[in-house]
């Protein structure tokens, strides 16, 4: 082998601040495509993204030469000024501080797509929270809505 071998895929999941709903349907379009124009431009290896609409779900190949803190960062700090620049939301926007992430072994990477892909879908049975108090749980972590803030 020429060269290190990775393959590390990553959930993410991230609120609105205070879980406001304002990610409408349009909002979210405009806004996934922006956030996989810039993770292109970014060299982050974006699988997939989708969301309702108080929260986005984002799957990434994580790169070895950068930290999962900091590809967050990048990704909800540009799309947050990218929201407030084109004043897509009514005041100001923000995404809550924290962020949620969960490994994902190479097996099962295409079940989390399709996943990702049917948020509308889930979000007629769960909200946002129960959705991942259900992650926690399978997770085996003790889920504090203090964490979110």
């Amino acid at each position: 082998m020429k060269k290190s071998f990775t393959k590390l895929y990553v959930h993410c999941v991230w609120s609105t601040k205070n879980r406001e709903k304002i990610l409408t349907k349009p909002l979210r379009k405009k806004l996934f495509a922006h956030i996989k124009e810039n993770c292109v431009k970014k060299e982050i290896t974006l699988l997939e993204i989708n969301g309702h609409n108080d929260h986005v779900h984002f799957l990434l190949d994580l790169h070895p030469t950068m930290s999962l803190a900091e590809v967050v960062n990048l990704v909800k700090g540009e799309s947050s000024h990218w929201i407030n620049e084109n004043k897509l939301a009514l005041g100001h926007f923000n995404w809550q501080k924290r962020y949620s992430a969960f490994s994902v072994s190479p097996s099962v990477v295409e079940k989390v797509v399709n996943y990702i892909r049917n948020q509308e879908e889930h979000h007629q049975k769960l909200s946002y929270l129960e959705e991942l108090k259900k992650f926690y749980k399978e997770a085996g972590i003790e889920f504090e809505e203090i964490d979110l803030e």
